[in-house]
């Protein structure tokens, strides 16, 4: 099977970077699966998403995204998101304290995590 190279960004560090089968991101027009060989493209990622990308060796690495953007080119896909957490980084017992009582902002993102982590709030 084909493979292309992702990069997943935040503004703060790069959290993967390495060759991919599929790509999964929730963007502002719906969830968009990539596939190696896809057409450029340029999707806003939503507030509180989970992008998951499928490894060669059939791991899934998943991560909790906030904003940014998902750009699919010739040469791979880059996910450039405004803050974001791979899965094993996810503390799920404060995610779950920030799901009932932050804001409604902080409320998504620790949605987001705890999907990311395999939980739900």
């Amino acid at each position: 099977m084909a493979n292309m190279s992702v990069q997943l960004v935040a503004v703060e560090r790069r959290l993967w970077s390495g060759e991919a089968t599929a790509l999964v991101a929730q963007t502002t027009e719906g969830e968009i699966g990539v596939l190696p060989g896809h057409e450029p493209l340029l999707g806003e990622l939503i507030e509180g998403g989970v992008v998951k990308i499928t490894t060669p060796d059939k791991e899934t690495v998943t991560a909790a995204v906030h904003g940014g953007f998902l750009s699919v080119t010739n040469e791979g896909v880059s996910v450039l998101a405004e803050s974001a957490e791979l899965a094993e980084e996810i503390d799920v017992a404060q995610a779950r304290q920030d799901v009932k009582s932050a804001d409604e902002e902080a409320r998504a993102r620790a949605t987001s995590r705890l999907r990311a982590a395999g939980q739900t709030a």
